[in-house]
């Protein structure tokens, strides 16, 4: 299933089931009980938003031995962890948006997991049992920031810095995913899931063993090598082979008075 977050032109925002190319509303809770209705709309009439509302977005660090050698890292023994807020959430098609003054600003592909259940203290084979699906995100860094402070909550915090979509899609597996990220057209990373340090479900887990993971809670795996930089007027498309493509654009931050 192909489950998103939508709103119409009255403004009202709810959960939807994707049904070739048209949405079917949804009535209850998609991480428990559910039924579809009998409306619909073209997926094309509708302002597809974050696929999710999470309470934390848990992410993981260098979980790629190339990215993590090409900014100059040694692929950590364990799974390095940080959060980025919900206030830097966005959807499909909301504008990036480059704080002034900050210096090079990266985007990151990822792969990203939602969460069904709450999860604590759970096992690598439990770990599944806990996930609603999957979904694109775009681990937006400020790397200057990053470099010169040694640590992550300002540099991926900035409002707009966690594009998520286009939707969630369930019943498949994580494992060998193609994940590609384009700028502007041209192909900047080309990676698989194949290839992480730590699978999903260790991640998962291991996450759990420190916090609880609450449903709707987004847990972003890491991203591929070949990070770079963005710019004003640029477009990003984020790729995940099964999933869909999470596209934006980029724009610069306005001063105030302007």
């Amino acid at each position: 299933m192909q489950l998103l977050r939508y709103s119409i032109d009255d403004g009202a925002i709810g959960y939807g089931l994707l049904d070739g190319q048209r949405v079917r509303e949804i009535f209850g809770s998609v991480f428990g009980d559910f039924k579809l209705g009998t409306r619909t709309h073209a997926l094309e009439d509708v302002q597809l938003q974050a696929p999710v509302v999470p309470s934390k977005i848990v992410c993981v660090a260098r979980n790629y031995a190339r990215h993590a050698r090409e900014l100059g890292h040694q692929p950590p023994p364990e799974p390095l962890l940080f959060l980025k807020p919900p206030s830097a959430v966005i959807g499909p098609e909301a504008p990036l948006v480059l704080p002034r003054n900050v210096g090079r600003v990266d985007f990151e592909g990822e792969l990203a997991v939602v969460m069904r259940k709450r999860a604590r203290h759970v096992s690598p084979s439990e770990a599944a049992g806990m996930v609603l699906g999957y979904t694109c995100l775009n681990d937006v860094t400020a790397r200057d920031i990053q470099q010169r402070e040694k640590t992550f909550t300002r540099a991926k915090g900035f409002d707009t810095f966690c594009p998520i979509g286009p939707w969630i899609v369930t019943g498949i597996s994580p494992q060998g995913r193609r994940i590609q990220t384009r700028v502007n057209g041209h192909i900047r990373q080309d990676g698989n899931s194949a290839d992480m340090i730590h699978s999903v479900w260790d991640l998962v887990a291991f996450a759990s063993s420190i916090m609880t993971l609450e449903p709707g809670d987004v847990l972003a795996t890491g991203t591929p090598s070949g990070v770079g930089p963005l710019h004003p007027g640029d477009r990003v498309e984020i790729e995940i082979d099964g999933i869909g493509i999470l596209s934006h654009p980029v724009i610069e931050e306005e001063t105030r008075g302007e």
